[in-house]
């Protein structure tokens, strides 16, 4: 009898009930660490746990941040009042890491606003982003543009394009001819078709805008080619 009963003590000991009750434990513990740790986390960061159990594959496209990514490959963190900062400092970056930038870079103004981030870009006398007089973009001008779009494409946020022109009249002063409304409309809706072409998504653009010279950046000399610009905004999630 004694033997038997060892016998059964033996199995029990040496089969698998334990290591279940083992492993149930573990995962209630690393449950109850990772609760502690959410506890004292970031808004993001809890939003970022959040969304990747909401969708595990397109937390895994976007990489998990906010801005990153190929875009389209997912939804990422919508930026508001407390990130733009953020979005800012990277879109800084990325700008600073295309060929040429030390060229372009003093035309470019990231403004923080009541309505988002601004992103101006500033003409030259020249023409630095666009030809001279004309909606057509020069090489610089697709490449910021195209830039812009792979680091916007995959947030949720809405963008507005605005298209911004100096005081000087073409040389038609026929108002059925083209001119400054034209010009400034035709430049921010250029800057709609790249920005689509390279990652932006229809469903973000919100609004087009052609202000002419009628908001001048530069108000105390209207003929300064900085008036000559277009103007990206990407607008609050809680706008």
């Amino acid at each position: 009898m004694i033997d038997q009963r060892q016998k059964e003590d033996d199995e029990i000991h040496h089969g698998g009930a334990w290591k279940v009750a083992y492993a149930d434990f573990v995962t209630a513990l690393m449950a109850l660490f990772i609760v502690l740790w959410l506890l004292n986390s970031t808004r993001d960061v809890r939003e970022a746990v959040s969304g990747y159990f909401r969708d595990p594959r397109a937390h895994a496209k976007t990489g998990g941040s906010a801005g990153g990514g190929p875009a389209g490959a997912g939804e990422a963190l919508a930026v508001d009042h407390d990130s733009v900062s953020q979005l800012r400092q990277k879109l800084e970056q990325a700008m600073h890491q295309l060929q040429g930038s030390e060229k372009f870079a003093k035309y470019v103004q990231f403004t923080v606003t009541g309505e988002g981030l601004r992103i101006e870009l500033m003409e030259r006398d020249a023409g630095m982003f666009f030809e001279t007089g004309s909606p057509r973009p020069t090489h610089t001008g697709e490449d910021l543009f195209s830039l812009l779009a792979q680091q916007l494409g995959s947030l949720p946020n809405s963008v507005a394009i605005e298209g911004h022109t100096d005081a000087r009249s073409f040389h038609s002063q026929d108002s059925g001819s083209y001119g400054n409304w034209e010009l400034s409309f035709d430049r921010a809706n250029m800057a709609r078709r790249i920005m689509l072409s390279n990652g932006l998504q229809p469903t973000q653009i919100d609004e087009i805008r052609g202000y002419a010279d009628r908001r001048p950046m530069e108000a105390s000399d209207p003929y300064s080619s900085r008036n000559r610009r277009v103007s990206v905004i990407v607008k609050y999630s809680d706008h």
